[in-house]
């Protein structure tokens, strides 16, 4: 039986809210303001990640890393490196080139708050500062998981992972795809990074290979289960509520889950894809349940 939408459980809505606070203290400390001649440069890389967002990739870090008895402090390390990818692809995704968009989060989004080009760099400036972040002795005193982690999130970014996906997208405006080719392109622009940052925690513990691909797995699906519910947001969510425009997919002329499945078998689609999530999970013997709970988490968001 498929999960149903609930109310947030006060633990889960309590642990949301403890990482979003502990990623923006560390991304301050990461980012600071400066008075150097480049500080637009810095001004628009703390704008395009301190300008609000659920947190969920660095959340699944903390937790899946809380598995193994990781330290909490290189586990924060590896989470707002996390948030500085997806910061930087969302900046370059809202570029006029990509999916031109204005608002974001309810703001306006970077390269209009600024200029596209300050925008292309600080996304360049977010995604490298990322893979320096993984490579300090900070995050782990043991260079060959430190080698691991970089090996993980340079697969999971890359054209392999989110930036083919990106392509992908970007092909399925002018190209009709069926859900197989849908179903690809999401697991790569979306499913990878969700996938790295569960996996992440396992990295950091030196757990097993039994450990990591139930994380990957719960990831996978959670992601797909993510871009569905996204799907039927772009339709039928209120821009106020949603901090973006509606209709964009539709009006770029995109193959969507909601397009190819109509709304109501795109819905029940995520509900399977959130019960496969849970259960990839029943390895941890009853560990994982806050990662358990964001997975109806995951089918009620509004935004």
């Amino acid at each position: 039986m498929a999960p149903s939408p609930r109310e947030t459980s006060p633990e889960l809505k309590e642990a949301l809210e403890d990482t979003v606070q502990m990623v923006d203290k560390a991304i301050g400390r990461l980012l600071p303001e400066t008075d150097l001649a480049e500080a637009q440069l810095y001004d628009a890389m703390r704008y395009g990640t301190l300008a609000g967002g659920k947190r969920l990739r660095p959340f699944m870090v903390m937790q899946s890393a809380k598995l193994f008895n990781v330290d909490p402090a290189r586990a924060k390390r590896v989470a707002a490196a996390i948030e500085l990818v997806h910061a930087y692809s969302l900046i370059h995704d809202d570029l006029p080139a990509m999916d031109n968009s204005d608002m974001r989060r309810g703001k306006l989004t970077v390269h209009r708050a600024y200029d596209e080009a300050t925008a292309i760099l600080a996304g360049d400036g977010l995604l490298t500062m990322a893979f320096q972040i993984l490579t300090e002795p900070e995050t782990h005193e043991d260079p060959y998981v430190r080698c691991a982690l970089v090996a993980a999130l340079a697969d999971a970014a890359g054209p392999h992972g989110m930036v083919g996906g990106q392509m992908l997208d970007l092909i399925g405006e002018t190209t009709e795809f069926d859900l197989g080719s849908i179903s690809r392109m999401q697991r790569m622009k979306t499913g990878k990074l969700m996938a790295f940052s569960c996996e992440a925690g396992a990295i950091l513990g030196k757990a097993g290979d039994m450990y990591r691909r139930a994380l990957t797995s719960y990831a996978y699906d959670l992601g797909l289960a993510f871009q569905v519910t996204d799907d039927i947001l772009d339709v039928e969510a209120d821009p106020n509520e949603s901090g973006k425009p509606a209709n964009q997919d539709d009006k770029a002329g995109k193959s969507t889950f909601v397009s190819t499945m109509g709304k109501e078998q795109a819905r029940q689609r995520a509900e399977m894809l959130a019960e496969q999530a849970i259960r990839h999970l029943h390895v941890f013997q009853g560990r994982a349940k806050m990662l358990e709970e964001l997975a109806y988490y995951v089918l009620r968001r509004r935004a």
